[in-house]
């Protein structure tokens, strides 16, 4: 009986000593992480573009304000130039399949799996900078519902300068096109070159100035910005600013990466996306006087097209905007005739 007696006593201290303990802070709570304790989202940003080229300097620029903006919640990191391999055609598909989860892209260079992005670069359609951001507003909207159907979020949109003649011989009409060897950057700039008698040659930017250099092309289809990225005026001698069609360029994200984030991270994001678009919208067109005007200082000579060359070449493509349309989805019909009725055509 004195065993047991000793045994009850026993277990009633150990209940009491464990009982005081723990009122003592002896059981460790867990610990809450902070917000600062939050590990950054770190995503890759794709550019095929070098690091001075507008695009590649305007993500570099988003990039810090979002890091900013958000405390270092998101954490971008540009990779320009082509680095991660990827030559611009396929990138649709690659931020869809989140191989990298953000990439500025050329619209009109994944036409090819989405038709309605060929919509701005339609030849001869705009007739300004001016309307060419008429159109991406009215355009924008349908872009935001394909990008989706491609599991991406399109953060901002931003131009290129129209795309003009770059060549070696000086082009000043049709008779001066037939027969070039012409790189082109989508379908629509190669249907322009097969309509005045030349020969499209579809290369990424990255083999333009090798083709030149060697031969296999003596002309290019492109904005003044190109022209300096790739140095022309080392391999060719003239521009024709026939502002054939205006391309521009998207920034996008994987959504599922996206929607990822908090809500209040997503809503900066759109904010700065729709702040950087606007911005990038002002300083093109003054970025393509100061990119022709380096060019000629570099010995490329400027040959301002007749109204004569332009009504040709405005007549000539009559066709491919016609045809384009017959078979265009119903969305970009939708943009065609918003945009022809807010431009007085």
């Amino acid at each position: 009986m004195v065993k047991k007696s000793r045994l009850i006593t026993l277990i009633l201290f150990l209940v009491v000593f464990s009982m005081v303990i723990t009122a003592c802070g002896g059981s460790k709570p867990v610990e809450e992480k902070k917000p600062e304790d939050v590990k950054p989202v770190q995503w890759i940003a794709n550019t095929v573009y070098p690091p001075n080229n507008h695009h590649s300097v305007g993500l570099v620029e988003f990039a810090e304000k979002v890091k900013t903006a958000t405390n270092g919640k998101v954490d971008i990191t540009v990779q320009s130039g082509g680095a991660l391999g990827y030559k611009g055609p396929e990138l649709l598909k690659v931020v869809r399949d989140g191989l990298v989860p953000m990439s500025d892209i050329l619209v009109s260079g994944v036409a090819g799996d989405e038709p309605l992005f060929e919509t701005v670069t339609l030849p001869f359609l705009i007739q300004s900078f001016e309307e060419g951001k008429i159109l991406n507003d009215i355009a924008r909207p349908y872009f935001d519902q394909a990008a989706t159907k491609w599991n991406q979020k399109i953060l901002y949109v931003a131009p290129w300068p129209a795309a003009g003649v770059w060549s070696k011989e000086e082009v000043k009409s049709l008779a001066d096109m037939k027969g070039l060897k012409t790189r082109t950057y989508d379908k629509n700039g190669a249907l322009v070159v097969e309509a005045v008698g030349a020969t499209p040659y579809p290369l990424p930017f990255s083999e333009v100035y090798s083709s030149l250099a060697t031969g296999v092309i003596d002309s290019v289809l492109t904005s003044t910005p190109t022209a300096v990225d790739a140095k022309f005026w080392e391999v060719l001698k003239y521009y024709a600013p026939v502002n054939v069609t205006m391309a521009t360029n998207m920034v996008t994200v994987n959504l599922k990466e996206f929607e990822k984030l908090d809500k209040e991270t997503q809503d900066t994001l759109v904010k700065l996306g729709k702040e950087m678009e606007e911005s990038m919208w002002k300083m093109v067109a003054e970025l393509d006087k100061e990119k022709e005007k380096l060019c000629n200082d570099n010995g490329i000579i400027t040959v301002q097209p007749s109204k004569e060359f332009l009504n040709d070449l405005s007549v000539i493509t009559t066709n491919i905007r016609e045809d384009w349309l017959k078979t265009a989805p119903p969305e970009a019909k939708e943009v065609i005739e918003k945009f022809n009725k807010q431009v007085g055509r």
